[in-house]
């Protein structure tokens, strides 16, 4: 098979022996055998994923039954569907949410899960570095592949399924890395509360058979943070960040250069300290987004503005301005309904 794929890393011994350096991100699984727990609880009888949707008879039937319960019965039943997957490649960008399912998934199948980062210019090159040393941390056989989703003028243009051009590239690598390592499932860290934002890349993961355990057994973005903090996941509490793509206004032409101008701005902005922040790009001007209750001490510290803005000019800007509301999920997706 064809592949622009990357190679894994170098192996290491096992999970198991590199788990014993790195004891706090260990994951032990104690499950009884062939028992789907159904405690009630203050969130019984929520609501799941979709992983009987993908399934038939009594498959479904036992899918269904991983759809309720507290956060340690979802906890549990996500072990029990990756034991049940047994061998995966897990699409993984860095972050709380595919970084919580990689440890669960290297816990429950060790050298049976790989993690797959796409690399490509929308990703910011520290959090692909942050992805590197996450997965050693884990012990995670790890592949690295290039994308070229920037190259395809579909996406490029930056129409409103943006998103499903891109993920139709990075899980098509995906299925055929899985596909060349005889690999039956790919999987990723959509969750319940993805659903209710614009996903177009969504339906490209549906046609090329991509699950989503977290999403099936019914976690949330709170229970996925409370479960990472409990196994000592370092990045439980990384704020979330989509990549650099979604910081264009719909229509406006995406190239490797623009996505380094935002890189680089938003890379001093954490540098002084702002964890959680967004560049919006609007041709000549910059709009900061950071979180709401630090948005007076970037406009009301005169030296760290002027700073600030000296660093955006210097990247290509010639114009910064500071929402005032702060940063909020979707702020793109808010242009789009005025415009609707």
């Amino acid at each position: 098979m064809d592949s622009r794929a990357g190679s894994l890393a170098p192996a290491r011994p096992t999970w198991r022996a590199a788990a014993a350096n790195v004891k706090r991100y260990t994951i032990f699984v104690t499950l009884a055998e062939g028992r789907l727990p159904g405690s009630a609880g203050p969130d019984a009888g929520r609501s799941g994923g979709r992983c009987a949707d993908q399934t038939a008879g009594a498959d479904a039937d036992w899918c269904a039954g991983l759809q309720t319960g507290t956060l340690d019965d979802r906890i549990t039943n996500l072990r029990l569907l990756l034991r049940k997957l047994n061998r995966v490649v897990v699409c993984f960008s860095g972050g709380v949410d595919s970084g919580y399912l990689l440890a669960e998934a290297v816990g429950v199948l060790g050298d049976r899960a790989v993690a797959l980062t796409a690399v490509s210019p929308s990703l910011a090159p520290e959090e692909g570095a942050a992805a590197r040393e996450l997965a050693e941390q884990l012990g995670a056989r790890h592949l690295l592949i290039e994308t070229a989703e920037v190259d395809d003028p579909r996406y490029a243009a930056n129409p409103v399924n943006r998103c499903y051009f891109c993920k139709t590239e990075v899980y098509g690598h995906a299925v055929e890395e899985a596909q060349r390592l005889g690999i039956p499932h790919v999987i990723d860290g959509f969750n319940v509360d993805d659903r209710g934002d614009v996903r177009p890349g969504r339906r490209a993961a549906q046609e090329l058979g991509v699950r989503s355990p977290l999403d099936e057994t019914g976690f949330t973005k709170a229970d996925i943070r409370e479960a990472a903090r409990r196994i000592g996941l370092p990045v439980w509490d990384k704020p979330a960040l989509a990549c650099l793509s979604s910081r264009f206004p719909y229509g406006t032409e995406i190239t490797p250069e623009r996505l380094t101008q935002v890189a680089t701005c938003e890379r001093a902005l954490r540098e002084h300290g702002f964890r959680v922040c967004r560049v919006r790009y609007f041709g000549e001007l910059a709009r900061i987004e950071v979180a709401p209750e630090e948005v007076a001490r970037l406009t009301e510290d005169a030296a760290l503005l002027r700073d600030v803005t000296a660093g955006f000019r210097a990247a290509g800007f010639a114009r910064v301005e500071v929402d005032p509301d702060g940063y909020r999920s979707g702020a793109m997706n808010e242009l789009l309904q005025v415009a609707r």
